[in-house]
């Protein structure tokens, strides 16, 4: 496998586990949230922006992978 694609491919696994490590954290928080105030349990705008950080993350990581991997190989 050429090493470029190799780098692209361990930078999205590695931006996918952010991800997910990310939202499972904030839902534990909103879910503790919505607790304490006894209500349903919701997202507000800041949550979603951190989520969307994330996300929008994953590719420029992914593309740093691969550059690297070029570079190194």
């Amino acid at each position: 496998m050429h090493p470029a694609i190799q780098g692209a491919l361990i930078g999205a696994g590695i931006g996918i586990f952010f991800l997910i490590f990310e939202y499972s954290a904030l839902s534990k928080q909103v879910n503790e949230r919505a607790k304490k105030y006894n209500k349903k349990p919701e997202f507000d705008i800041t949550e979603k922006r951190r989520i969307a950080m994330v996300r929008n993350f994953i590719p420029i990581l992914a593309a740093g992978g691969a550059l690297l991997f070029w570079i190194v190989s």
